[in-house]
């Protein structure tokens, strides 16, 4: 047996062999948004399973399937451990799904919506419940200051 085809098996089996992805002991808290991208995750995970259950490829590799039931029990999981947060008319306090806006004592604006932890994406401007910032601001109103990173921050808008 050839060195190369040695390593290719255990490459094979390190595919096959992928963690799961982690899933979160917090409760799984989503917005209707939230609730849809779960289920368009799942449906697109589902795809990918069928798609490598009928490529020719898998037995010689074994990644594209490792991959796909990895997803498929992450979404499927997560899907049925959703919990629809309640999405009354906006109120005076920030809470899951309220958009804020605070000041930062470098004279910045940020405005963040306070989400699950799936709908994270900061950059997007979406943080979730869980996180220091998240929690920093919960139950504040207009007005309200919090501690956030060793800074004041003042909040001056929650939709």
């Amino acid at each position: 047996m050839s060195v190369a085809f040695t390593k290719e098996q255990d490459a094979e089996a390190a595919a096959a062999d992928l963690p799961d992805r982690p899933i979160s002991a917090h409760p799984n808290l989503v917005t209707p948004e939230g609730l849809a991208a779960l289920d368009e995750a799942l449906k697109s995970a589902r795809s990918a399973y069928a798609a490598a259950l009928a490529s020719d490829d898998v037995q010689a590799d074994r990644t594209p399937m490792a991959r796909a039931v990895r997803d498929l029990r992450y979404y499927a999981a997560r899907r049925a451990s959703a919990q629809l947060a309640p999405s009354g008319k906006p109120a005076d306090v920030a809470r899951f799904g309220s958009h804020v806006t605070f000041d930062r004592p470098d004279g910045r604006r940020q405005s963040f919506r306070i989400v699950g932890e799936d709908e994270a994406d900061p950059a997007r401007g979406a943080i979730s419940y869980v996180s220091p910032l998240a929690q920093a601001l919960l139950g504040k109103a207009v007005g309200d200051t919090a501690q956030v990173a060793g800074d004041e921050i003042e909040i001056v808008g929650v939709v």
